[in-house]
């Protein structure tokens, strides 16, 4: 099998709580475009600030027989193609920011987000699921949400699983998380694609949100290989070649896992 794949993202718009037209507009985005990967933003066909718990329980679907889910299989399987996006998840009575990925053979797995950011712990519970890389057939894909980006054992993990590729679906706020992921895919040498959203949501009083967008593509030589704007709707697709996230030297003597200090990686040191 060639280690030369299409990878690919949307970065949308959603309208808070019009789930169908969302699912909709996702799809219309992307047009006709071929890709073997693509990844979506975090809460792609809700929207992201919800007012009350009720109404985030109400957006909130289970997995995988909601329709987000069901939406999406449909498309992977009419494109030929494995989808990554970011949902409410709702199982009994909790709820989870969580991902599914699908596939042409239907569902693959889903992750919930482990490190929940600021106003969303007032709906939904912190991820109870491992880090997780999941076997695409293609390619071997992890999964984190968002705020995830900002604890490097998230990557770590995912890398030392064996993640080629590094799916981000995010609603980024905070301006940093381009440049850091520039560093998260140097790191563990991988690809990561960040699928963001773009534009603002008022709907609570003293805090409103603007989406910084910025969604990208970086290789594991730190690369940004696409960018797109901090305010447009876009879609991109480029061509990676996995073998380059296989191959964790960086010199004729260094090897970044094999060079790794477990016997120190400890925090009880003595100096």
């Amino acid at each position: 099998m060639s280690s030369i794949i299409q990878a690919g993202f949307l970065q949308t718009r959603p309208e808070f709580g019009a789930v169908q037209a969302n699912l909709d507009h996702a799809k219309k985005l992307w047009g006709e475009r071929k890709a073997d990967l693509l990844v979506l933003p975090e809460l792609f066909s809700t929207g992201y600030q919800f007012q009350s718990l009720a109404e985030a329980r109400n957006l909130s679907e289970p997995i995988p027989d909601g329709p987000t889910t069901d939406f999406l299989i449909d498309w992977a399987q009419n494109a030929g193609m494995t989808i990554v996006a970011g949902l409410a998840e709702r199982e009994g009575k909790a709820l989870y920011n969580s991902a599914v990925i699908v596939g042409p053979e239907g569902l693959i797995g889903k992750f919930r987000k482990a490190h929940i950011f600021d106003t969303e712990n007032n709906f939904f519970e912190p991820g109870d699921l491992p880090f997780t890389v999941f076997d695409a057939g293609f390619a071997k894909i992890g999964i984190m949400i968002c705020f995830d980006w900002r604890f490097p054992e998230t990557a770590r993990t995912l890398a030392l699983q064996g993640a080629d590729i590094i799916a981000h679906p995010s609603n980024l706020v905070l301006p940093h998380c381009p440049q850091a992921m520039i560093t998260r895919c140097l790191e563990n040498r991988v690809y990561a694609v960040t699928s963001d959203r773009v534009g603002s949501e008022k709907r609570v009083a003293g805090d409103p949100m603007k989406f910084i967008g910025q969604s990208q593509v970086v290789d594991p030589d730190g690369t940004v290989m696409v960018r797109a704007s901090e305010d447009r709707e876009e879609a991109h697709v480029v061509e990676i070649d996995l073998e380059k996230a296989r191959n964790k030297r960086i010199n004729g003597r260094n090897d970044l896992f094999a060079d790794r200090r477990e016997d120190l990686y400890r925090v009880d040191g003595k100096g």
